[in-house]
């Protein structure tokens, strides 16, 4: 049993922005259906619909991986009548291409690559930004860093959501990732994701570094941790 008293910040095979696409697709597939089984999906536009989100507005998903978060926004954007302008932001060329593929019906759904650490002059501004399961990919400087970004390119707000670093949520990947794929980067990220999430004691502290005031935080199942920034 790791010790899950602190954070790791050993880094995920998923880190490498220069994977190729035979290793990195399987893996972004098997994400995409994680968060639609588990409520991610779900999770997120319940907190678009409470936001509120009104019609055109323009929502961006920092680390969006293969776009499962912004293809679930945009059939609900459809449903509501909402004509949304949604894009996606993600280092990596594979996700991206990736991401390309899997959304090329949704002609409102775009994608730049960009470092949300480096490349903020890059990202415009946007009505509301998404971000999950990304930020634990970050150390404590980058996460304060990254947050910070956030609320330069946000006009209303930010919805993140992470993993609460937990022993059941922890032997619960473990379990999963071995039983049910022989992916090697499954294997060891999925647990590893855990060992990097947070616990309650730890964001409120980053908040305070990233001079955060205006916020709501909550505990949602399975184990994830939901993060309201409001501009206004």
């Amino acid at each position: 049993m790791p010790d899950l008293d602190y954070r790791t910040f050993a880094l995920e095979i998923m880190d490498d922005f220069d994977l190729p696409p035979a290793q990195i697709d399987p893996v972004l597939e098997g994400l995409g259906k994680m968060n639609a089984w588990f409520g991610g999906h779900k999770s997120i536009i319940q907190t678009l619909r409470n936001f509120p989100v009104r019609d055109n507005y323009s929502i961006t998903d920092w680390g969006c991986g293969g776009g499962d978060v912004l293809i679930a926004i945009a059939k609900w954007g459809a449903h509501q009548k909402y004509r949304l302008k949604l894009k996606g932001i993600d280092a990596a060329p594979a996700a991206l291409r990736f991401a390309r593929e899997q959304s090329g019906s949704f002609s409102n759904i775009s994608y730049i690559q960009a470092d949300v650490i480096e490349d903020i002059h890059q990202i415009n501004k946007t009505d509301v930004i998404v971000c999950s399961l990304f930020t634990h990919h970050f150390n404590d400087e980058q996460w304060v860093t990254l947050v910070k970004n956030m609320q330069t390119s946000a006009r209303k707000g930010i919805i993140i959501t992470d993993l609460h670093r937990h022993p059941v949520l922890y032997y619960a990947v473990m379990l999963i990732t071995h039983v049910f794929t022989r992916n090697k980067m499954a294997r060891n990220d999925g647990p590893l994701s855990v060992r990097r999430g947070f616990k309650r004691h730890e964001l409120l502290a980053l908040l305070q570094k990233a001079q955060i005031n205006n916020f709501k935080l909550t505990w949602r199942w399975p184990f994830r941790w939901e993060l309201i920034i409001y501009k206004s």
